[in-house]
Protein backbone atom coordinates (compact mmCIF):
# COMPACT_ATOMS: atom_id res chain seq x y z
CA UNK A 1 0.00 0.00 0.00
CA UNK A 2 2.68 2.17 0.62
CA UNK A 3 4.46 2.13 -2.29
CA UNK A 4 1.35 2.82 -4.20
CA UNK A 5 0.91 5.94 -2.05
CA UNK A 6 4.33 6.81 -2.80
CA UNK A 7 3.87 6.20 -7.18
CA UNK A 8 0.56 8.48 -6.67
CA UNK A 9 2.58 11.18 -5.00
CA UNK A 10 5.27 11.12 -7.66
CA UNK A 11 2.45 11.28 -10.30
CA UNK A 12 1.06 14.09 -8.25
CA UNK A 13 -2.17 12.65 -8.26
CA UNK A 14 -2.38 12.53 -4.47
CA UNK A 15 -1.44 14.94 -1.64
CA UNK A 16 -1.03 14.82 2.08
CA UNK A 17 -2.81 17.18 4.35
CA UNK A 18 -0.26 19.28 5.85
CA UNK A 19 -1.11 22.37 8.02
CA UNK A 20 -1.29 26.64 7.09
CA UNK A 21 2.08 27.16 7.44
CA UNK A 22 3.12 24.45 5.08
CA UNK A 23 0.73 25.48 2.53
CA UNK A 24 1.41 28.98 2.36
CA UNK A 25 5.06 27.68 1.70
CA UNK A 26 3.40 25.49 -0.89
CA UNK A 27 2.84 28.15 -3.16
CA UNK A 28 1.22 31.82 -2.83
CA UNK A 29 -2.69 32.29 -2.36
CA UNK A 30 -4.88 34.93 -3.67
CA UNK A 31 -7.75 36.46 -2.20
CA UNK A 32 -11.29 35.56 -3.65
CA UNK A 33 -13.11 38.26 -2.88
CA UNK A 34 -15.01 36.22 0.06
CA UNK A 35 -14.57 36.39 3.36
CA UNK A 36 -16.30 32.76 3.59
CA UNK A 37 -15.13 31.19 0.38
CA UNK A 38 -11.38 32.38 1.70
CA UNK A 39 -12.19 31.00 5.29
CA UNK A 40 -13.05 27.07 3.34
CA UNK A 41 -9.60 27.44 1.31
CA UNK A 42 -7.73 28.89 4.33
CA UNK A 43 -6.62 31.89 2.50
CA UNK A 44 -8.03 32.18 -1.32
CA UNK A 45 -7.54 30.60 -4.83
CA UNK A 46 -3.89 29.46 -5.61
CA UNK A 47 -1.93 32.37 -7.61
CA UNK A 48 -0.22 29.33 -9.96
CA UNK A 49 -1.69 26.42 -10.67
CA UNK A 50 -5.01 24.71 -12.39
CA UNK A 51 -8.00 25.73 -10.60
CA UNK A 52 -10.82 22.75 -11.71
CA UNK A 53 -14.14 23.98 -11.75
CA UNK A 54 -17.29 21.77 -12.22
CA UNK A 55 -20.32 23.77 -12.74
CA UNK A 56 -23.46 24.23 -14.71
CA UNK A 57 -23.44 27.62 -17.50
CA UNK A 58 -25.19 30.62 -16.38
CA UNK A 59 -25.23 29.67 -12.46
CA UNK A 60 -22.90 32.51 -11.10
CA UNK A 61 -19.42 30.61 -12.08
CA UNK A 62 -18.30 33.62 -13.46
CA UNK A 63 -19.26 36.09 -10.91
CA UNK A 64 -17.26 33.63 -8.14
CA UNK A 65 -14.18 34.46 -9.98
CA UNK A 66 -14.83 38.59 -10.87
CA UNK A 67 -13.96 39.91 -7.68
CA UNK A 68 -10.23 37.27 -7.96
CA UNK A 69 -10.18 39.02 -11.52
CA UNK A 70 -10.19 42.49 -10.81
CA UNK A 71 -7.40 42.37 -7.98
CA UNK A 72 -5.45 41.23 -10.88
CA UNK A 73 -2.71 44.08 -12.67
CA UNK A 74 -2.03 41.70 -15.64
CA UNK A 75 -4.01 39.86 -18.57
CA UNK A 76 -6.88 37.65 -18.12
CA UNK A 77 -7.32 35.44 -21.47
CA UNK A 78 -10.78 33.83 -21.60
CA UNK A 79 -11.06 30.85 -24.13
CA UNK A 80 -13.80 29.03 -25.56
CA UNK A 81 -16.78 30.61 -23.23
CA UNK A 82 -19.67 29.03 -24.30
CA UNK A 83 -21.03 32.66 -25.65
CA UNK A 84 -19.26 36.34 -26.24
CA UNK A 85 -18.71 38.35 -23.27
CA UNK A 86 -21.13 40.97 -22.50
CA UNK A 87 -18.59 44.10 -22.05
CA UNK A 88 -21.07 46.56 -21.29
CA UNK A 89 -22.46 44.20 -17.71
CA UNK A 90 -18.68 43.65 -16.96
CA UNK A 91 -17.62 47.19 -16.70
CA UNK A 92 -20.57 47.53 -14.37
CA UNK A 93 -19.31 45.38 -12.24
CA UNK A 94 -15.53 47.66 -12.37
CA UNK A 95 -14.36 44.92 -14.46
CA UNK A 96 -11.60 46.93 -16.34
CA UNK A 97 -12.08 45.12 -20.13
CA UNK A 98 -8.95 46.37 -21.64
CA UNK A 99 -7.47 44.09 -19.22
CA UNK A 100 -9.65 40.73 -21.21
CA UNK A 101 -8.79 38.82 -23.87
CA UNK A 102 -11.09 36.78 -25.51
CA UNK A 103 -9.95 33.71 -27.74
CA UNK A 104 -12.36 31.77 -29.54
CA UNK A 105 -10.46 28.32 -31.26
CA UNK A 106 -11.72 26.32 -33.94
CA UNK A 107 -11.33 23.22 -32.19
CA UNK A 108 -10.65 21.53 -28.26
CA UNK A 109 -6.60 20.63 -29.26
CA UNK A 110 -6.27 24.68 -30.49
CA UNK A 111 -7.92 25.90 -26.94
CA UNK A 112 -5.72 23.48 -24.97
CA UNK A 113 -2.47 25.45 -27.12
CA UNK A 114 -3.80 28.39 -26.87
CA UNK A 115 -4.41 28.27 -22.74
CA UNK A 116 -0.36 26.52 -22.56
CA UNK A 117 0.75 29.58 -24.47
CA UNK A 118 -1.08 32.17 -22.53
CA UNK A 119 0.17 30.37 -19.02
CA UNK A 120 3.39 30.36 -19.50
CA UNK A 121 3.89 33.71 -21.63
CA UNK A 122 4.37 35.91 -18.18
CA UNK A 123 1.47 38.48 -19.67
CA UNK A 124 -1.40 36.81 -17.99
CA UNK A 125 -2.49 36.42 -14.82
CA UNK A 126 -5.12 33.90 -15.18
CA UNK A 127 -6.53 32.26 -17.98
CA UNK A 128 -10.27 30.90 -17.94
CA UNK A 129 -10.70 27.66 -20.30
CA UNK A 130 -14.11 25.86 -20.87
CA UNK A 131 -13.34 22.61 -21.77
CA UNK A 132 -14.76 19.14 -22.13
CA UNK A 133 -12.75 15.79 -20.36
CA UNK A 134 -8.73 16.40 -20.10
CA UNK A 135 -6.34 13.77 -19.67
CA UNK A 136 -3.50 13.36 -16.73
CA UNK A 137 -0.53 14.39 -19.50
CA UNK A 138 -2.36 17.71 -20.71
CA UNK A 139 -3.48 18.98 -17.00
CA UNK A 140 0.26 18.24 -16.15
CA UNK A 141 1.33 19.81 -19.11
CA UNK A 142 -0.91 23.35 -18.27
CA UNK A 143 0.43 22.92 -14.88
CA UNK A 144 3.96 23.41 -15.91
CA UNK A 145 3.31 26.05 -18.09
CA UNK A 146 1.07 27.82 -15.21
CA UNK A 147 4.09 27.10 -13.00
CA UNK A 148 7.11 28.77 -15.69
CA UNK A 149 4.40 31.77 -16.53
CA UNK A 150 3.09 32.52 -12.26
CA UNK A 151 0.08 32.12 -13.53
CA UNK A 152 -3.42 30.32 -12.89
CA UNK A 153 -5.70 28.54 -15.09
CA UNK A 154 -9.18 28.11 -14.23
CA UNK A 155 -10.60 25.25 -15.77
CA UNK A 156 -14.71 25.57 -16.61
CA UNK A 157 -15.98 21.97 -17.55
CA UNK A 158 -19.41 20.69 -16.43
CA UNK A 159 -19.92 17.76 -14.15
CA UNK A 160 -19.46 14.86 -16.74
CA UNK A 161 -16.87 15.21 -18.24
CA UNK A 162 -15.08 16.08 -14.26
CA UNK A 163 -15.17 11.67 -14.19
CA UNK A 164 -11.29 11.12 -12.51
CA UNK A 165 -8.71 12.40 -10.42
CA UNK A 166 -6.80 15.16 -12.39
CA UNK A 167 -3.25 16.87 -11.30
CA UNK A 168 -5.18 19.84 -10.36
CA UNK A 169 -4.21 22.80 -7.43
CA UNK A 170 -7.97 22.72 -6.65
CA UNK A 171 -11.13 20.81 -7.47
CA UNK A 172 -14.70 22.90 -6.94
CA UNK A 173 -17.89 21.83 -7.55
CA UNK A 174 -20.92 24.53 -7.60
CA UNK A 175 -24.93 24.31 -8.21
CA UNK A 176 -26.83 26.70 -7.52
CA UNK A 177 -28.59 28.06 -4.64
CA UNK A 178 -31.02 30.86 -3.92
CA UNK A 179 -29.00 33.49 -2.72
CA UNK A 180 -25.48 32.52 -4.33
CA UNK A 181 -23.86 29.22 -5.14
CA UNK A 182 -23.37 25.92 -3.46
CA UNK A 183 -19.84 24.79 -3.26
CA UNK A 184 -18.20 21.76 -2.53
CA UNK A 185 -14.35 21.21 -2.27
CA UNK A 186 -13.39 18.21 -3.81
CA UNK A 187 -9.70 18.51 -3.96
CA UNK A 188 -7.08 20.86 -2.11
CA UNK A 189 -3.78 20.62 -2.80
CA UNK A 190 -1.97 20.46 0.61
CA UNK A 191 -5.46 20.30 2.22
CA UNK A 192 -8.33 18.13 2.62
CA UNK A 193 -11.71 17.89 0.74
CA UNK A 194 -14.38 19.55 2.24
CA UNK A 195 -18.61 19.01 2.35
CA UNK A 196 -20.77 21.08 0.35
CA UNK A 197 -21.14 24.98 2.16
CA UNK A 198 -23.59 27.64 0.69
CA UNK A 199 -21.54 30.82 -0.73
CA UNK A 200 -23.71 33.81 -0.14
CA UNK A 201 -23.45 36.50 -3.10
CA UNK A 202 -26.57 38.48 -2.89
CA UNK A 203 -24.68 41.28 -1.25
CA UNK A 204 -22.76 41.75 -4.33
CA UNK A 205 -25.11 40.68 -7.05
CA UNK A 206 -28.92 41.23 -5.26
CA UNK A 207 -30.75 41.23 -8.53
CA UNK A 208 -29.15 38.09 -9.92
CA UNK A 209 -30.67 36.16 -7.18
CA UNK A 210 -33.79 33.79 -6.64
CA UNK A 211 -34.69 35.22 -3.54
CA UNK A 212 -34.68 38.91 -5.00
CA UNK A 213 -37.28 37.57 -7.83
CA UNK A 214 -38.98 36.28 -5.30
CA UNK A 215 -39.30 39.38 -3.24
CA UNK A 216 -39.61 41.35 -6.05
CA UNK A 217 -43.06 39.27 -7.33
CA UNK A 218 -44.11 39.57 -3.74
CA UNK A 219 -44.02 43.29 -3.64
CA UNK A 220 -46.86 44.55 -5.88
CA UNK A 221 -49.42 42.07 -4.05
CA UNK A 222 -48.39 43.54 -0.41
CA UNK A 223 -48.65 46.81 -1.97
CA UNK A 224 -52.20 46.28 -3.38
CA UNK A 225 -53.26 44.83 0.04
CA UNK A 226 -51.40 47.80 2.01
CA UNK A 227 -53.37 49.87 -0.20
CA UNK A 228 -56.88 48.17 0.33
CA UNK A 229 -56.52 47.46 4.02
CA UNK A 230 -56.19 43.67 3.80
Amino acid sequence: MSNLIELLQRQDLVWQGTGLAERQQQGALTTTGFAELDKHLQGGFPAVGVVDLHTDLGIGELRLLLPSLMRQSGLTAVISPPARLNADALQRTGMDTSKLLEITPECPQEALWAAEQCLKSGACNSVLLWHGALQVHQVKRLQLAAQTGEACLYLLRHAHHAQGTLPVSLSLGLSPHARGLNVTVKKRKGGWAQAQFALDLSSRWPELTEHFHTQSKEMPQAARQYRTGR
